[in-house]
């Protein structure tokens, strides 16, 4: 149960870095897989594994109706040859991520925000008496992912100063600083959350930690939330799209990307820095947000 890959660092030219004598790479995550791409695929894969060893058949997991991890499952699961369902927050809705993973074989359940809080309970509310029942939580955060976010570290084909990851739950975060750790690198970590007031990410990316490390926590470039954005974020978007052809999405990389640009331009970084981001995926977050960008 794998897939072979190396996804590619592509350097990023831009005036806002060469001006500073800086170096700024992409690691293309997102080029995995069409599907289960960017850090899905890297979260899931020890997961699945898991699943397959204790011979179970049904992945159960939860989202959001645009989330990227239901998407990612349902697809795993088709390729793979399990049975998905997806518990999801809200009410019931129709969108083109929701359409993708009813396409993938994906039964879902909506269910109110409540109870939505409280995942095991409602697993078991519903497959308790299913022994072929998987549990994933939301965002496929586990040890087991963060163990697969720690490879792609090995996959690095040089050294860098600064190295930045967007977060959601921290999960793919600590797998990286694993990561470095277990390489004995000194780069420096950077988490990006995508969520306001989102200081108690520093205890979350801890708890799956193999050892006590420094990084630091972006906290600025949440834009008002999860899935929220400025007018300023998504005229940053555009702009990349358009200058890279690097399709990014609003709720993670661009989040991230944007805070790259902001801090070159205050002249955070110390001249000749090499800075690597990860683009962890997503784009089809775009797709849920396609009426914000103001282009038809």
């Amino acid at each position: 149960m794998d897939f072979q890959f190396n996804s590619p660092v592509q350097k990023i030219e831009d005036a806002v870095f060469s001006d500073q004598n800086l170096e700024f790479y992409l690691k293309r995550d997102d080029l995995i897989h069409p599907l289960i791409s960017g850090n899905k695929w890297r979260k899931l894969k020890y997961v699945l594994q898991e699943a397959r060893h204790q011979q179970k058949t049904h992945l159960v997991t939860f989202g959001g109706a645009f989330s990227n991890h239901l998407l990612a499952t349902a697809a795993a699961g088709a390729t793979f040859g399990f049975k998905t369902t997806g518990f999801v927050r809200g009410d019931k809705v129709h969108n083109d991520t929701l359409f993708m993973c009813r396409l993938l074989g994906m039964k879902l359940i909506f269910t109110d925000r409540e109870s939505y809080q409280h995942k095991p309970e409602l697993f078991a509310a519903y497959f308790q008496n299913d022994p072929e029942a998987f549990f994933i939580d939301e965002g496929g955060a586990s040890a087991l992912a963060a163990k697969g976010c720690s490879e792609l570290v090995n996959e690095l084909p040089e050294k860098y100063d600064h190295l930045f990851c967007p977060c959601g739950t921290g999960t793919t975060a600590a797998g990286i600083i694993n990561g470095l750790n277990n390489n004995h690198l000194s780069t420096q970590f950077h988490a990006v959350p995508v969520l306001k007031n989102a200081g108690w990410m520093q205890q979350e990316i801890e708890k799956y930690l193999l050892k006590e490390a420094s990084f630091i926590n972006q906290t600025n470039y949440a834009f008002g939330g999860y899935a929220k954005t400025t007018p300023a974020l998504l005229a940053f978007i555009k702009q990349f799209i358009a200058k890279t052809g690097i399709l990014i999405d609003p709720v993670y990389t661009g989040k991230m990307l944007f805070a790259i640009y902001d801090l070159a331009k205050k002249n955070y970084f110390s001249p000749n820095s090499k800075i690597l981001a990860i683009h962890t995926g997503g784009t089809f977050g775009l797709m849920g947000m396609k009426d914000r960008f103001g282009l038809f």
